[in-house]
């Protein structure tokens, strides 16, 4: 009997989880500050609990999963609205290193200590802090570092030269199908696509990833156990 309640509630839980995670929105899939790793955990858990609940504990346990889920959405509402409760919840950046300064008050704050921040800054690949002009403190914990300028790699800018804006590749072919919307959004149509394939000597079913780029050129990437054919469509 608890293994026929653990099938139904199971699905059930992680379903409806997915459906209220998705409505918080995907911060909870990026770098979490506190207020998101709280957030994460107790939902996790009560979900968790959903999942061994008996029915009767079941309807509560989803209850309050809601609950808790609106009081986050709430929260993240209201936390847009104010700059104090926002600082509150998710806190503030904090420098920690500037112009060949470290700030021990705010390594407190912090809760970190000269041996780890060194280590991660190694980890960032800076050896040494005459490297650097300044470092923060993220909310998430994450620390970012502005370089000095001597230091920093040079720019297209720097060197006077006049550079082509790349725009993102688009995804036109994946496991020999064509996603027909993603190559309609590229500016182009099956005509192009059959045409480049034929160019390459390529049938679709062997394409295990194409790619279109912004300069019009298909990038084909292979099956390392397919081979190349050489009629196109089937």
């Amino acid at each position: 009997m608890d293994f026929l309640r653990a099938l139904i509630t199971a699905p059930v839980s992680i379903t409806v989880l997915f459906l209220l995670s998705k409505f918080i929105g995907n911060k909870q899939m990026s770098s979490l500050n506190l207020f998101d790793y709280i957030n994460g955990i107790t939902i996790g858990s009560i979900a968790a609990e959903m999942a061994t609940a008996e029915m009767s504990d079941f309807w509560a346990c989803l209850a309050a999963l809601i609950v808790y889920v609106i009081i986050v959405m709430l929260c993240s509402w209201l936390s847009q609205k104010s700059t104090m409760l926002r600082r509150f919840l998710t806190g503030k950046s904090i420098v920690i290193f500037d112009r060949g300064k470290l700030y021990k008050k705010n390594f407190s704050v912090a809760k970190i200590d000269i041996n780890e921040f060194l280590t991660r800054m190694r980890e960032k690949g800076y050896f040494s802090l005459d490297d650097v002009e300044t470092v923060f403190l993220e909310q998430n914990g994450d620390l970012s570092v502005l370089p000095k300028d001597k230091k920093r790699p040079a720019t297209p800018d720097d060197l006077k030269i006049i550079v082509h804006q790349t725009r993102p590749e688009s995804v036109v072919i994946t496991d020999g199908k064509i996603l027909e919307k993603n190559l309609a959004e590229s500016g182009y149509n099956l005509e192009w696509l059959k045409k480049q394939l034929d160019n390459n000597r390529k049938r679709l079913k062997d394409v295990f990833l194409g790619v279109c780029d912004d300069t019009g050129n298909l990038k084909i990437y292979q099956d390392g156990k397919s081979e190349s054919k050489n009629d196109i469509f089937d």
